[in-house]
């Protein structure tokens, strides 16, 4: 028997596919019944074009280095039922909204996609922008007199589900909506906190499965989706990269700090060496067991008690970097290289003298070497 629609998904890109798409279809494997997703794709149509043609299913190829050894596997995902094109399907999406199968709504828009346009007018079909199109499909189901949704949002933002709800209630009071639909998408749907992580990469020149399937995608071994527990949220996947918790703010803290930090500290070191990939340097004896010597002995202190694992995930970090099919340029994680110096190393050289009484050796001389002064 087909699972019904309970997923309407802003975002076609590779992300949500080889992230929450590939853990509902492991749930409805293995039996919970989450249900089928609906794929959104706002801009062009090309992506949805592409998954109606095998009827949503495509593969999903992960390759990576985890516990020592290197892997190559691969999935076949069945948890899409269909990809609909906002302004030439408007009206089924607007059909589902008022669906009483459809529970969640879950989007990757970028940080960029929250930002409101201000031609956008109640009535729209459909409006430019991505809050604008969720409250209008929320005022559809608020009229159908259907339950609240709970919403999903992964984009990679702190308090996303705080800064999302903002944006419909700026634009539901400005479009003089009434204070029953208000109160009905502040208290009848739930927003729930995220922080998503995992690398989807490019789709390798050449794979055989590229012959019959134009959508595969291809994404590291290592995921975890931190999502808020709320009691009365819709009961989404149980999988073991989700982790339920009442506050996903420590795994911002401890993925800025650790993973984030190593991508800046190794690419201050790792550049005058001439590396250009993070899987090169990190075969460098001496600049890997430097980099695993910092975030244990100087990080790690600083972040215990304050996040979840952060040894464990240090060791997830390391293996991570040694990925032999991910071309991690130095390149793009030089983009903002100041702010990052200053948010995820001299923060926690900060807190670790303040803590310790004596500046972090280690981290203080990769940040001399950057030239940044905190």
């Amino acid at each position: 028997m087909s699972l019904p629609e309970t997923i309407l998904q802003f975002g076609s890109g590779r992300f949500l596919r080889a992230f929450a798409d590939v853990f509902v279809d492991r749930a409805n494997r293995d039996g919970q019944a989450i249900g089928r997703v609906v794929i959104v794709q706002s801009t062009g149509g090309e992506r949805a074009g592409g998954l109606n043609a095998s009827a949503g299913r495509y593969h999903v190829l992960i390759r990576g280095f985890r516990d020592g050894r290197t892997i190559d596997e691969v999935s076949e995902i069945t948890s899409v039922s269909r990809a609909l094109v906002a302004s030439s399907d408007w009206s089924q999406i607007v059909e589902l909204a008022r669906s009483p199968d459809l529970k969640f709504v879950l989007s990757n828009t970028t940080e960029a996609g929250y930002t409101l346009d201000p031609e956008d007018r109640a009535g729209m079909t459909p409006p430019k922008s991505f809050p604008a199109k969720l409250l209008t499909l929320l005022h559809h189901r608020w009229q159908a007199s259907q339950s609240g949704l709970t919403v999903i949002p992964c984009e990679l933002i702190e308090g996303n589900a705080t800064l999302l709800r903002g944006c419909l209630m700026d634009l539901a009071l400005s479009w003089h909506y009434p204070d029953e639909f208000l109160d009905y998408v502040l208290n009848s749907c739930v927003w729930l906190h995220t922080l998503v992580d995992r690398i989807v990469s490019g789709t390798p020149e050449g794979h055989p499965l590229l012959v019959g399937d134009p959508m595969m995608i291809v994404a590291e071994p290592y995921a975890l989706f931190a999502l808020e527990t709320h009691p009365n949220a819709a009961r989404f996947a149980e999988d073991p990269a989700i982790v339920r918790t009442a506050d996903v703010r420590p795994y911002f803290l401890r993925k800025v700090r650790i993973l984030n930090a190593a991508h800046t500290a190794l690419l201050i070191r790792a550049v005058p060496k001439g590396y250009a990939l993070v899987r090169e340097a990190m075969a460098d004896a001496e600049l890997a067991g430097w980099l695993e010597a910092m975030l244990v002995e100087e990080v790690v202190p600083v972040l215990a008690g304050r996040v979840d694992g952060p040894e464990r995930f240090v060791a997830e970090t390391l293996d991570r970097f040694r990925n032999p099919f991910l071309d991690h340029r130095f390149a793009d994680i030089a983009l903002h290289h100041e702010s990052k110096i200053r948010i995820r190393l001299i923060s926690t050289a900060t807190e670790y003298a303040a803590r310790f009484g004596k500046p972090p050796a280690m981290l203080s001389e990769v940040i001399r070497e950057s030239g940044i002064v905190g």
